[in-house]
Parts: C-alpha cells; structure tokens; sequence
C-alpha cells in the first residue's frame, strides 16, 4: 500500500482493494458493539415487563440489517458525499423501557412482541419529524431554528434519558456482581487508556473480554450467585447458518407515538453534532454541500424503515467519526462496504444466536456505564456549549426539565374524546423546556458560534 505519510485519503481505490476492504471491517468493527447492544438491551426491557422475549423484529439480526441498509439509504439522501455510518441510537432507550412498562389500556397483558411493534410505530413518527425539521432548516435556516433547541434544552433532556434508566442496569448487574464489574472496568480501561482502534470501541472490547471470562467461569461450573447457569446455548443449536431475520411490521397507538416521538429532539440534536463533527474532522463543510436538510432527511428515512421492520432507531455514530479521524480515510464508499458487511451479518442466524447468549449480568455491566455517561453527556453539552447558569431563566429551565423529566414516573394521563392518552416524562420534559424557552426572555443561543460546542450534541462513547 502506497505512503501517504498522514495525508487525507479521499479516494479509498488509491489503497488497493484488499485495504479497501479492510478499512470497511475497521468501521463495522468500530459501530458493531454498540449498535448490538440496543437490541439486547430493548429485549431486556419488554422481557422483564411480560414475561415473554422478543423473537421478531427488535433482534440483533433485524438490527445489522436496519443498521446496514439505513446506512445505504443515508448516502443516497446525502448523495454519496458524507463519509457517516448510522447504528442504533441510545437515545430511545428511555422511551422502549416505558412502552414496556406499560399495562394499561391496550397494553394489558400484551405479549413483548406486540408491545416492541408498538414501540418502533412511534419510531416511524420519530423518523418523519427529521423531514419536518429538515424542511424547516431549508425555509427558514438553521440559526433561526436552532433558537428553540438550545443546549439548555437538549442537555437536561438528555441527561433525563439516562438518569430513568438506572435502576434498569442496577436490575441487571445485580444477577452476578462479578461479571458486571469485568465489563465495567473494561470499558473504564479502553475509554482511558485504549490505544488507535481499541480507544474507539469500549463497549466491544467490554462485551468480549467478559464475555470470556463468563465463558470459563461457565466451563468451571460456576454459576450466578442465585444458582442459575450462566449461559444458555440452546438458541445457538436450534439456528441456522443462513435465515431471512425475523421482521416485525410495527402498529400505531397514540400512546407509544407520544412516548417515542419527542425523543427525537435529542436524536436531531445528536445528528447535528455528528455532521459538525465530520465535518470538522474531515475540514468539509457538510452542512452546506450536500446541506443538513439532506442528512436530516437520509436519517429520518433510515430511522423510519427501520422502525417500520421492527428495529431501532437509527443515528450517525461517533465511533465512525473516531475511525476517519484514526486512519485519515474520509471517502464514503468504505462507510459503504460496513453497511453491506452489517446486512450480510443480518442473514447468519448463528451468529446472531451467539450475541444473544451474552449474560444478564454482562449487559447490566455495559448499561452501567452506558446510562451513566448518556446522562454525563447531556451534563458535557451544557458545559461545552457554554451554558450560563448564572441566569435565572436557564435555570428555571433546566430545572423545570429535570423536575418533568424525574417526576413524573408514571406520565400523565387525559383523554381527548373516548381515546385515552398518556404523555410520559420525556414528552412532558421535552414540551415544558421548548415553550419556556421560547416564551422567557434572554435567549442568546447562536448556532455556529462555538464550534466545540455545536459537535458535542450526540449521545456517544468514543
């Protein structure tokens, strides 16, 4: 392979196609940990509310697929020029942990399949609410609109996200301490002191060294402290080598829509700080060519057909910003070649057997982490962002969203007509933060005016 001696690769074929191809498994590798683990997490959620656990639509298989085709769809809407891979996105988290906990209404006694294909409806909403945001961005521009969801705005939100999602990880570390401090510790260990790729993909290097480890503890004969084993194979036995994954159409309740859809608030701001971040790590301005009106709407329509399948939503991932950032190889087409990695994965059932084997106690281990840091992120989006919380009115707003966002547990509930309808917390937060923000005077948010600051918008590890 020819030396560039660190300069920036545009054109991936000046590599040859063995490193081309190479540089294509770098980026699955980089978005592969985090994006699996969504799906497993979800399947956690609605298996601890029924009983019953997810077998179509939200499964690693359905995921790969989402992620891979989502990613395709993303480049055709940006016209093959941003160099973005879209994984799931951890901001829904909160949202698929409430639609699971429901059990009133429609919801009682509903199967976890059912309940799943209810939440990714209120996906497909969240998706098109890119389209809005991107039609307003194009008439009115992004600076005007920008003015309505301010750092002061996201931030809190996001540090609600997970901070609701705590005792859900402490639920699942506690099936086996042991594991869950290996995992742990790990991520700990490659976020701080990893080196070139291993930096990139914590949650990776967190799920295969514990997993390991439960592995031999399994083989010894040891068991979970409460006497279960600590694996289970048999899902591996029963799959196939080759098998179309097990789709899920997703159903409407306004409910769920209500639940999933002010979401996207956080997911959009996310999406924004990516292409900032991109754009500032490969010095192209993508948000004037192909335009964030285009972004916007590659990744609603990902986001979109992937709630409509039955998978999560879709985001731009930090960790493939992180790798162009690595390897200095910014040309889109090697994004392309993980995403087409990431569908052909989606069709060996095996494979996706053996990550789903992965231990209570493991996932509880990672979302320890991971719920922490979403909420620390939200608190690094004030702080870079340049929040003044010196002022009365960005206080009473942040204030206002922690109290919405952590107090109301349980929603709240009215009915319009004969139809019954429940506005979670997020919903509720989300609603309070944009009106009071839009009706107190002071506001002095300028989108573009802090460039470290405009990046730090999304919800990532790297």
């Amino acid at each position: 392979m020819k030396d560039f001696k660190g300069e920036p690769i545009r054109d991936a074929r000046l590599l040859g196609k063995g490193s081309m191809l190479l540089m294509g498994l770098q980026h699955m590798v980089a978005m592969f940990g985090a994006t699996v683990l969504v799906p497993i997490l979800v399947g956690g959620f609605f298996k601890d509310a029924t009983g019953e656990p997810i077998t179509q639509g939200m499964t690693v298989a359905v995921t790969l697929f989402c992620a891979g085709f989502g990613t395709l769809i993303f480049h055709v809407c940006s016209k093959f020029k941003v160099p973005a891979f879209l994984g799931s996105s951890f901001a829904f988290l909160g949202g698929f942990y409430t639609v699971a906990n429901l059990n009133a209404g429609i919801y009682a006694g509903m199967g976890a399949n059912e309940k799943a294909a209810y939440a990714c409806g209120g996906v497909v909403i969240a998706g098109f609410a890119y389209f809005i945001l991107a039609l307003i961005i194009k008439l009115v521009g992004m600076k005007k609109v920008m003015r309505f969801l301010p750092p002061v705005v996201t931030g809190p939100i996001i540090i609600c996200i997970g901070l609701s999602l705590a005792g859900s990880a402490i639920g699942n570390a506690s099936t086996n301490w042991f594991l869950a401090i290996i995992a742990l510790a790990t991520i700990v260990v490659f976020n701080v002191w990893g080196k070139g790729i291993f930096r990139i993909i914590p949650i990776l290097m967190g799920i295969a060294v514990s997993y390991v480890i439960a592995l031999i503890m399994h083989m010894a004969g040891i068991t979970n402290p409460d006497g279960s084993a600590i694996f289970n194979f048999a899902a591996i036995g029963e799959s196939s080598w080759v098998g179309i994954p097990a789709f899920k159409i997703c159903k409407f309740d306004i409910t769920a829509v209500l639940v999933m859809a002010p979401i996207a608030i956080a997911s959009m701001m996310e999406h924004i700080g990516d292409m900032s971040a991109i754009s500032a790590t490969t010095s192209t301005n993508f948000l004037a060519d192909p335009g964030l009106h285009r972004t916007l709407m590659g990744d609603g329509l990902a986001t979109a057909f992937a709630g409509f399948i039955g998978g999560p939503s879709n985001t731009t991932y930090g960790e493939n910003t992180g790798v162009l950032e690595l390897s200095r190889v910014f040309d889109p087409k090697v994004v392309r070649l993980a995403a087409f990695y990431a569908i052909i994965l989606s069709f060996i059932p095996k494979f996706s057997a053996i990550i789903s084997t992965m231990p209570t106690a493991i996932i509880g281990g990672i979302s320890f982490m991971l719920y922490g840091m979403i909420s620390a992120i939200g608190v690094r989006n004030i702080v870079e962002n340049r929040v003044d919380l010196t002022k009365s009115r960005n206080l009473i707003i942040a204030g206002v969203i922690f109290v919405c966002g952590l107090g109301f547990s349980s929603g709240l509930t009215f009915k319009i007509g004969s139809t019954s309808v429940t506005l979670t917390a997020l919903a509720i937060a989300a609603i309070a933060g944009i009106v009071l923000n839009a009706v107190l005077p002071g506001n002095d948010y300028e989108f573009g005016k802090n460039a470290a600051g405009d990046k730090s918008r999304g919800i990532f590890l790297s």
